[in-house]
């Protein structure tokens, strides 16, 4: 079921053949709600959005959201309706989105931060935040000291 009036920004088949190397596509249950989280806390810039599908870049990343509903006839959607988080045990890892700051604007907007910034031994500064869906995104940029 399609909730968008009119006409896409680029055909889903046009769209689809655009696509190159490793994509995402998350699963949610609004696409307003998702896009605030992650435009307000991780800087994303939405290339298009309409309620059914969005598409956002951030940090040279390009990522896209479906509703829960455009899966109606999917059998996934089973699956999906129900839980009401998604993703346990995945992380979505945006390199390059600062996490102190990102951690700072989900305090502020009152999303979950499930880890605060820190240097990892791994050689990354990172934070652990949960978008309303229960996605776990990893924002991290390159410490020059891990601890």
């Amino acid at each position: 079921m399609k909730l968008r009036e009119g006409d896409a920004w680029m055909s889903a088949p046009d769209y689809g053949r655009s696509l190159k190397a490793l994509t995402i596509n998350l699963l949610v249950q609004n696409i307003e709600t998702a896009v605030e989280f992650q435009t307000r806390v991780l800087d994303a810039s939405v290339v298009y959005a309409d309620p059914d599908i969005a598409v956002l870049q951030a940090c040279g990343a390009e990522w896209m959201l479906h509703a829960d509903h455009t899966y109606l006839e999917n059998p996934l959607y089973d699956l999906i309706s129900q839980t009401d988080k998604r993703g346990i045990g995945a992380e979505i890892r945006l390199h390059g989105c600062d996490p102190d700051q990102a951690s700072k604007k989900a305090h502020k907007y009152g999303y979950t931060v499930f880890a605060e910034a820190a240097d990892k031994p791994h050689g990354l500064r990172e934070c652990y935040l949960i978008d309303p869906d229960g996605y776990m995104w990893v924002p991290d940029v390159p410490c020059d000291d891990p601890e």
